[in-house]
């Protein structure tokens, strides 16, 4: 089954922001990873699959069924990047009300069925111990546990997490990325929007990034990362870093490098004492060594060129600067 299935999905704020025909699809039993800057679109994206924000065109389907569906929305959790619990109720009883949320009487979430699933869903999520505190006296990270608990508390088949790890400290962050993985065994489809690369690079099996409410690339992440994260196929993902940069050096490259060659060229970044990295989608070692004459020859200083580690940073930050220099991947 596929879980969301999106078709030139828009929201706009008066003309402005959010995101703009997003065509999305994430299958069954996977954990899928939202990415992109601030402000791509990425939270009205999601607040859309969650029924947060109405559609302005497109249509979107989650497991199957139009968005907005009760049937849909029974079995989805969901995580916000912002939410509070009121300070004077304990974790029990702030899951009891997600229950209710969800449709059940209230006298089923009084039940020793229920009264156990809440304890089960606190142990889960490492709060078993605080179980009769006030949410009032809890921790980011600690409200970032319960905000979990709540998003699984009706075994969904899909959950959509909104910076899930933000607050959680790096032994926190473990735990969480370890019940994903569990959850993910069992076969909920997991939604992730996230900063934190590291997490999704460990997690995810495929990813979408948002740039200025637009998707730019979609699929699975083995597959992003080996194509040298420019959308193109290419046999060596090269890195050189050089000395003796000038304003005026990008354009003479491009000229000295000619057609193919060049547009296989990316500048991740240039400083003002003159330093530059650049990477290239190659064929072969050979138009590497091509390069560093070319480098060479143009007068700049060639400080290091070997292969570049397909890192999910990389590809983030590939993503983002071509993007900004007016060419899509």
């Amino acid at each position: 089954m596929t879980m969301i299935d999106t078709t030139e999905l828009t929201k706009t704020f008066n003309g402005r922001g959010g995101c703009r025909g997003i065509t999305l699809t994430v299958p069954e039993g996977c954990i899928f990873g939202l990415l992109g800057p601030n402000g791509a679109g990425k939270s009205t994206f999601v607040k859309m699959l969650a029924g947060l924000h109405r559609p302005d065109a497109g249509r979107a389907a989650l497991l199957g069924l139009p968005l907005g569906r009760p049937e849909a929305r029974r079995k989805l959790g969901y995580l916000p990047e912002l939410f509070r619990y009121q300070d004077w109720l304990t974790p029990a009883e702030v899951l009891r009300f997600h229950g209710q949320l969800g449709g059940m009487r209230p006298r089923e979430t009084r039940g020793p069925a229920f009264r156990s699933r809440v304890r089960d869903m606190l142990e889960l999520v490492g709060l078993a111990e605080a179980a009769d505190r006030r949410v009032g006296g809890f921790s980011k990270g600690m409200q970032q546990r319960l905000g979990l608990a709540a998003a699984l508390l009706l075994d969904p088949e899909l959950i959509i997490l909104d910076e899930p790890a933000s607050a959680l400290d790096p032994v926190g962050r473990h735990e969480i990325r370890n019940l994903l993985k569990r959850l993910r065994g069992q076969g909920v489809t997991v939604f992730l929007n996230t900063h934190l690369l590291e997490d999704v690079q460990e997690l995810c099996d495929q990813v979408a990034f948002l740039y200025e409410g637009e998707l730019l690339a979609s699929g699975p992440l083995h597959e992003l990362l080996g194509g040298a994260g420019d959308g193109r196929s290419g046999g060596v993902n090269w890195r050189f870093r050089l000395g003796g940069w000038l304003p005026e050096s990008w354009a003479n490259l491009q000229e000295a490098a000619g057609g193919t060659l060049a547009a296989r060229l990316r500048l991740l970044e240039a400083d003002e004492r003159g330093d530059a990295l650049l990477t290239a989608a190659l064929i072969d070692r050979e138009q590497a060594g091509y390069l560093c004459a070319l480098f060479i020859g143009s007068g700049l200083t060639l400080y290091e060129s070997g292969p570049a580690p397909n890192s999910l940073e990389d590809w983030f930050l590939r993503m983002a600067h071509t993007r900004q220099g007016g060419d899509r991947p």
